[in-house]
């Protein structure tokens, strides 16, 4: 049953399937790296039912850090070049649908990208393009395309991880250049598409659009099959629909838009999710039944240029299609955070100064990826992440990085400094902890002398003010002696200008047990309002 509405089907080419509002995703990148090995590459630990990682996303990531280097990699460029005499000879039936779909969508005058380009690109008769820039693995393929005005031998499937495609030639294309990207019959030969799908975000300008149609799984398995992925060979047509949108989630998430996957096999094909029996598949080899053809297909949004306060958590979002490292997850939960953070800054410098640190995230999360997730969940990293990135004096530099780790645990604690600090504030709370670390970090990189010897008065100064606390507040708990002896002396000591370590020792002195009682009271309540503000 086709899960798209009939208002979206009126706007769009026939044979819409599955409309923008029925795709649904687990919150990190499901797949193992053995989801796109080739065959040459299997052994036979590796033959693991692909669906299993979609339903253990978490088991999937276990598993990617510790793969096997095959030894029997799959060099696509050669393959491709030596199997140059094997054309792919598509259906004229299913060649005629795949150019009416094009015909829906493309237009004279356009500018087109062709990724996995060869001898046929299946445009409209009489489309006329400004560009067709065709980028593939043979450049003679790519010359006896007649449409194609300017190509570039690309591996597709060499890449850097989580950026995009490693080629100069493609990145010189510029970004924001084109109004469409087409890749026919190549995503089941990809074995980096999330990179893939990140340059061809990058590739198209704001409302551009990027159209994958494929065929069904053994239209040409007789020619390719030893370049086709696991997940090709395994799943099937109804599968590579939602595996094909996966990607452009997985990419850029919500810079992508009215993701839609269509069926528009020519009739007398298969159905999209039909069983199919082996008499059903030797019936088809002695007939002149065409394969089933489909589209998966998204448009690039168009991101903020100006921060909109009546909006703020949508200009977040945008900035962070494209960061790399953080999963989906991670930015669901820290783009509230972040627009807490940058609300509560007081001048417009500071504000500017904390969009310009957004670029730090993916360095803060590639050491927090490394943490226990029970002992440290998302939230609290989150929450970490976004007090880092909106206290003005946090640059990501790994100075400031180094220290984060120190104060993770992730890294051998500094004699001098966070080992003494985590000896003392060891009754406080995981998350008041993280509260804690995320004013002190920022403080270290700085020339400023002074700075230095704020926090050398800082941590001096934690066991003194902890005992003023417990003698005038003989009942108060541990845990909370040490929330607010620590937030009281870093918000008057670790800024130089602020209090020295004597001034505030006889600010501190002079406050009796019941101010104590209302700072500490104070503190909860704003925890909890904060709280309830991200529910």
């Amino acid at each position: 049953m086709p899960m798209a509405n009939p208002d979206e089907a009126k706007v769009e080419a026939p044979g819409l399937r599955v409309g923008a509002n029925a795709w649904k995703w687990p919150p990190v990148w499901p797949y193992d790296s053995n989801f796109f090995k080739r065959k040459s590459e299997m052994t036979g630990k590796d033959n693991v039912n692909p669906m299993m990682n979609m339903m253990n996303p978490m088991e999937a990531l276990e598993k990617k850090d510790v793969a096997d280097v095959d030894e029997n990699l799959f060099d696509s460029l050669k393959w491709w070049e030596e199997n140059k005499e094997v054309t792919t000879d598509l259906d004229e039936r299913v060649v005629a649908k795949i150019s009416s779909h094009y015909s829906f969508y493309l237009r004279d005058g356009m500018s087109v990208l062709e990724l996995g380009a060869a001898e046929n690109s299946y445009l409209p008769e009489g489309l006329k393009l400004n560009k067709h820039v065709g980028v593939g693995a043979v450049k003679s393929q790519m010359e006896a395309n007649p449409s194609i005005t300017e190509s570039y031998v690309v591996d597709l499937n060499d890449v850097v991880e989580d950026e995009g495609v490693k080629s100069e030639e493609l990145a010189d294309l510029g970004r924001d250049t084109f109004d469409a990207v087409i890749m026919a019959n190549t995503i089941d030969f990809l074995i980096n598409p999330r990179e893939v799908f990140k340059s061809s975000w990058r590739a198209l300008k704001p409302g551009g659009i990027m159209i994958v149609p494929f065929l069904a799984k053994d239209a040409y398995a007789d020619k390719f099959d030893e370049a086709f992925t696991k997940q090709w060979r395994d799943m099937t047509d109804d599968q590579h629909m939602w595996v094909g949108g996966s990607f452009f989630q997985f990419s850029a998430g919500e810079g992508w838009e009215g993701l839609k996957g269509f069926d528009i096999s020519p009739e007398g094909a298969k159905q999209l999710g039909a069983e199919e029996s082996v008499l059903d598949k030797l019936k088809q080899k002695d007939t002149d039944l065409p394969p089933g053809a489909y589209v998966v297909q998204a448009r690039k949004n168009f991101e903020a240029e100006e921060v909109d306060e009546s909006d703020l958590e949508g200009y977040i979002k945008s900035k962070m299609w494209m960061l790399p490292t953080l999963e989906d997850r991670d930015k669901k939960l820290v783009v509230p955070r972040l627009a807490r953070a940058y609300d509560a800054l007081d001048t417009e410098e500071e504000k500017k100064r904390m969009l310009g640190h957004f670029d730090s995230l993916p360095k803060i999360y590639a050491s927090l990826i490394k943490m226990d997730q029970f002992a440290f969940t998302f939230s609290m990293q989150a929450q970490l992440a976004a007090d880092l990135v909106g206290d003005p004096d946090f640059t990501g530099s790994d100075i400031q990085i180094n220290n984060m780790k120190m104060g993770l645990g992730l890294r051998k604690p500094s004699a001098d400094f966070w080992a003494p600090v985590g000896k003392l504030t060891a009754a406080m709370q995981p998350e008041e902890k993280v509260n804690l670390l995320a004013y002190i970090v920022p403080r270290f990189g700085s020339d400023d002398p002074t700075q230095q010897e704020a926090l050398t008065a800082f941590v001096s100064g934690l066991e003194p003010t902890f005992e003023v606390i417990r003698s005038k507040c003989p009942n108060m708990k541990e845990s909370d002696v040490q929330l607010v002896g620590s937030e009281l002396l870093a918000s008057e000591v670790l800024v130089p200008g602020r209090s020295n370590r004597e001034e505030f020792a006889l600010w501190l002195g002079a406050l009796t047990d019941v101010d104590l009682e209302f700072i500490l009271a104070k503190r909860n309540s704003f925890k909890e309002d904060a709280t309830k503000e991200l529910e």
